[in-house]
């Protein structure tokens, strides 16, 4: 199979260009252990297959036999060339089976590669502005969750009455663990039609507005079409169903829209839900006071009871907390009373959905921005000293045991534990404490959120706009705590009645201000590689660093050592 051979040998190489020249060769020290694999490649890197085309629609339409745990149906595709190609990349999980691949009334000839598909197309198309649709026909058994959301699949249930309850998460595994489309990051369609057939006892809930419910002719059957009209992560599709029963309200916004909310729960959680999600009306004043309107307006804010955890699934966030505060009942202080998975959640509704990223090795965009508004929420509700002892509470779960920043173009998804989670949150709030000014800070973050909404950014993008915003050279800054594991080091010695101090970090350029503590004085100075005197007379082993202001390590030394 030699053009096998020559795309594992091309896959290598581009490989490679990317981790020397987008990544920098001592960030990709760390991941040295990695193996990548030639399906890991399909599905992280952007070959010519997949460059040459741009995906605008898609239309889904499946059968779920819920007895045989499978589903069936066919994919349409709008689609413009970009560059004139013979050939283009799908991808489906090869557990999923193609019956066929149509284009203007003619079968499509395919090569299956892992879990890509290369489909020869009947001409060499040209870039020439002309909408072409592909309709791919296909079934079968698609992956099963061993433990949603954090592994990719369909949950298959029962309620607490034994009946039916089904989810799908999966983000990282990819869309494409269940239907066949373009799974990459990258091209993200700009409406999109589910239409889910299953037995009418049921309930389908998805993403965007419920367009239509349909009892079939055959009369044990229902179609519901879902519509979303924003351009969406292929991941962030999902399909929900159940016994369900809908409720709603209404969001007005600070300029007196309103913006409908949908609810769909089990209905035996109906009552509980009514009262627990409340506080969705709260959550959203607070993100639309620091980054604007909740951005799919048209399609509306929804909440789905699922049978997992929870999962940022674009106007149609899957809830799966039980109705408890915090996360499961703990994780945030004792005197709070806020669900942890519809604040976390609704988050990624910004930074996520809205901000998207084109490569998973930057999911720190997703998550780090999450987590930081997790406290802001608190900020907004009970007060800054609140958001500081929230964010303490993170702290434990900073491992600093690899980047936050992975390798680009393979699909990566081993990050060592969740710092790209918490670390980078801190991350973000040391960086307000290295700003020292609130309205610039927080500024900045709205103005990158509404200068980028609904669009795909880069580590690079928000570096160089925080950087301009700011007017400092933020470079340093984000190297040392996206690329390298360890966080910066203030070492301070004793030198008679004086103190010296110096940063040391893995980025030799990195300067930074930091707040020290030494008894009840608090001294904020502008730490370089270099030794330098604390002003004043201090005792080494008195000082600390501000640590609910700073993700920075300290280290002492006395005159002794």
């Amino acid at each position: 199979m030699p053009g096998f051979l020559n795309l594992r040998f091309y896959v290598t190489g581009l490989l490679l260009f990317l981790a020397v020249t987008l990544s920098g060769q001592d960030h990709q020290d760390y991941f040295n252990h990695h193996h990548f694999s030639l399906a890991d490649t399909l599905r992280g890197a952007l070959r010519p297959e997949r460059t040459s085309f741009d995906v605008t629609y898609y239309e889904l339409h499946l059968e779920v036999n819920t007895n045989e745990r499978s589903i069936e149906g066919r994919v349409e595709m709008d689609y413009l060339v970009l560059e004139p190609t013979s050939r283009i990349q799908l991808d489906l999980y090869r557990n999923m089976q193609v019956d066929s691949i149509m284009q203007g009334g003619r079968m499509l000839a395919y090569d299956r590669v892992e879990d890509a598909i290369f489909v020869d197309l009947p001409n060499r198309q040209q870039s020439d502005g002309v909408l072409r649709r592909m309709t791919i026909y296909y079934g079968g058994r698609p992956t099963e969750a061993k433990n949603a959301p954090w592994d990719g699949g369909f949950v298959w249930k029962l309620d607490k009455k034994d009946r039916t309850w089904i989810g799908v998460a999966c983000e990282g595994a990819g869309a494409s663990l269940w239907w066949p489309n373009k799974d990459h990051l990258s091209d993200e369609p700009d409406s999109m039609l589910v239409s889910v057939t299953v037995p009418k006892r049921l309930y389908v809930a998805s993403n965007g507005n419920l367009r239509e419910e349909v009892e079939l002719d055959n009369r044990y059957q229902k179609r519901y079409d879902w519509f979303v009209s924003y351009p969406i992560n292929n991941y962030n599709i999902s399909l929900n169903i159940g016994s369900y029963v809908h409720f709603s309200d209404t969001y007005k916004s600070f300029d007196g829209e309103e913006l409908a909310l949908d609810y769909y729960v089990l209905d035996y959680n109906e009552e509980i839900a009514r009262e627990q999600f409340k506080q969705v009306d709260k959550m959203l004043a607070a993100y639309e006071h620091y980054f604007g309107k909740y951005p799919f307006w048209e399609d509306g804010y929804a909440l789905i009871e699922t049978p997992y955890l929870g999962m940022e699934h674009q106007s149609g966030i899957a809830y799966g907390n039980r109705y408890m505060r915090g996360y499961l009942g703990g994780l945030i202080p004792r005197d709070m009373d806020w669900d942890y998975i519809i604040i976390h959640e609704t988050g990624h509704e910004y930074f996520g959905n809205s901000i998207s990223v084109a490569d998973h090795a930057e999911m720190w965009i997703h998550e780090s921005f999450t987590t930081y508004m997790e406290a802001l929420y608190v900020e907004y509700r009970y007060g800054e000293a609140d958001a500081r002892r929230y964010l303490m509470t993170q702290r434990p779960f900073i491992k600093n045991e690899g980047p936050m920043l992975g390798p680009l173009g393979v699909n990566f998804q081993d990050f060592a534990g969740s710092d790209h989670y918490y670390k980078g949150a801190w991350m973000l709030h040391t960086l307000r404490g290295v700003i020292n000014d609130d309205a610039l800070f927080f500024g900045m973050l709205r103005s990158f959120y509404q200068d980028n909404i609904r669009s795909i950014v880069s580590t690079e993008q928000v570096v160089d706009y925080f950087s301009q915003y700011t007017k400092r050279d933020l470079r340093p800054f984000f190297n040392q705590y996206l690329r390298h594991p360890n966080v910066p080091v203030v070492e301070v010695r004793q030198n008679g009645n004086t103190a010296e101090y110096r940063l040391v970090a893995d980025d030799a350029a990195l300067t930074m201000p930091v707040q020290l503590i030494s008894g009840n004085r608090s001294l904020r100075v502008e730490a370089t590689p270099d030794w330098q005197k604390l002003p004043g007379k201090n005792k080494v082993k008195e000082l600390r660093i501000d640590d609910e202001r700073f993700l920075v390590d300290l280290e002492l030394y006395s005159e002794e050592d």
